[in-house]
């Protein structure tokens, strides 16, 4: 396939690269709670004469990352037979896929049996915050900053050594060392200029702190697209890495040598002139406008309620280490990268940049809890405390982030905010996702505990 007949295209295009050839499959696909895509591979045949999408058990959106069926769920379970939803295109997503032969995807909005945007959907729920922002008379920008570490073998013989040993694709630290990253550079390039095509548009890829850790930095867009964007690329770069016999992990924290790996996320909030709302030129505050200024507030308020969006899993809490790269306190400072939120760019490009989220996290879900605090600081007009300006993590009088997942359920299953600003059926499915995660782990002996009891215990 050509060059020009990757990227975005419309369904018109799409229907007559299926009559001509060019494209015999369509991945539909959308994002289950734990930040994956799902969904279904259809001819495109059958696509032209089934354009609304395709139906899939209920379940995918009331599982854990083992694809059990865990009870808890609201609505959701056998006594309620585990019917189906349906995965609706959103069709201004579609893009053909240049690392794969003849396939296009598109990515899809979930709906019951009543035509309704089911609540639990990461995808709806960040919806439903840009509604809020509408509302306010704001449109979203955001950008994703993504940390990965690339091995040197395959998912399945990671798979059989248990994990353990594994190889690196590389053997100092990386962190913009461009020698290191030319050991790599033919897939890396095959990341930037494939993901570029698909209309992901990639600005630069580097070296990060740990051996074989790499970033990759996306464009900002409007909201919803970035956090499609996100999604799009850590598949394709799981793809892409499968297909040349490696492998990428996205894992907070894959061991406790390795340096963790982050999902910096960019933020700023226009006006209905296009206008960047966080910049005032007469500001005594650095040029942050009142709604900037609001919407920080907001965002540290209630960093602690939502943590659960942005860190979801056990090993998320492994990250949050003092001189780490990753924040432990909830303070906010020009660009400081000890802080958790750090304040870049200048004028129009003024941004907040939360560094809370690991390269784990669900990016509409952490997308929806940013947005979500952010906007509630401007609706009721919180003050912003003043920047931290030395060292972050030495800072013992600001609030930390939750030390752990148990923690993190304890504060979010308590918090009256996350509860009204998400609706309760949605806090509740996400509380009990939580929950189960906990339990899962609880219920496991690992080799850290087999190391230090087998002999000495």
């Amino acid at each position: 396939m050509a060059a020009s007949d990757a990227g975005r295209i419309s369904f018109d295009m799409l229907k007559e690269k299926i009559r001509t050839g060019e494209i015999d499959t369509v991945v539909i696909a959308f994002t289950d709670m734990q930040g994956r895509l799902v969904g279904k591979r259809v001819t495109g045949e059958y696509l032209l004469r089934h354009p609304d999408g395709v139906h899939f058990c209920v379940y995918l959106l009331g599982t854990d990352m083992e694809m059990t069926t865990p009870d808890g769920f609201p609505g959701m379970g056998w006594e309620q037979g585990y019917g189906d939803w349906q995965a609706r295109p959103d069709w201004r997503t579609l893009r053909v896929v240049p690392w794969l032969d003849g396939t296009a995807i598109v990515l899809a909005d979930v709906f019951d049996d009543a035509n309704r945007l089911v609540a639990v959907a990461p995808r709806t729920m960040l919806r439903r915050q840009l509604e809020r922002a509408a509302a306010l008379g704001f449109t979203v920008q955001m950008a994703s900053e993504l940390e990965f570490y690339l091995l040197n073998e395959s998912y399945e013989s990671a798979h059989r050594k248990g994990y353990e040993d594994l190889s690196l694709a590389g053997y100092y630290n990386e962190d913009y060392q461009l020698l290191q990253g030319t050991r790599n550079e033919p897939l890396y390039r095959r990341f930037r200029n494939l993901l570029t095509r698909a209309d992901i548009p990639v600005e630069c890829t580097k070296g990060e702190a740990g051996i074989g850790q790499h970033e990759i930095n996306i464009e900002y867009c409007e909201a919803l697209e970035a956090a499609d964007r996100h999604v799009l690329l850590k598949h394709g770069l799981k793809e892409m890495a499968l297909q040349s016999g490696m492998a990428v992990t996205f894992m907070s924290k894959p061991s406790e040598t390795w340096t963790g790996s982050s999902s910096h996320i960019h933020l700023s909030l226009w006006d209905q002139a296009g206008r960047n709302a966080f910049s005032d030129p007469a500001s005594s505050l650095g040029g942050m406008s009142r709604v900037m200024q609001q919407f920080l507030a907001g965002v540290m308020t209630h960093l602690r309620d939502l943590a659960l969006l942005f860190a979801p899993n056990i090993n998320s809490y492994k990250r949050f280490a003092k001189g780490s790269w990753a924040p432990t306190r909830i303070v906010w400072g020009w660009d400081n990268r000890t802080c958790g939120l750090r304040i870049v760019g200048r004028g129009e490009s003024l941004r907040i940049e939360n560094r809370f989220p690991g390269a784990d996290a669900n990016p509409y879900l952490a997308y929806t809890a940013f947005l979500a605090a952010g906007l509630d600081g401007i609706e009721r007009g919180l003050t912003l405390p003043p920047a931290w300006g030395g060292n972050g993590y030495e800072t013992a009088n600001a609030p930390a982030l939750p030390g752990s997942l148990r923690e993190a359920i304890q504060v979010f299953a308590e918090s009256r905010f996350a509860q009204e600003v998400l609706g309760p059926e949605v806090h509740a499915h996400y509380l009990n996702a939580a929950r189960v995660e906990q339990e899962a782990f609880d219920r496991v002996v690992t080799n850290w505990e087999r190391s230090r009891y087998f002999e000495r215990g």
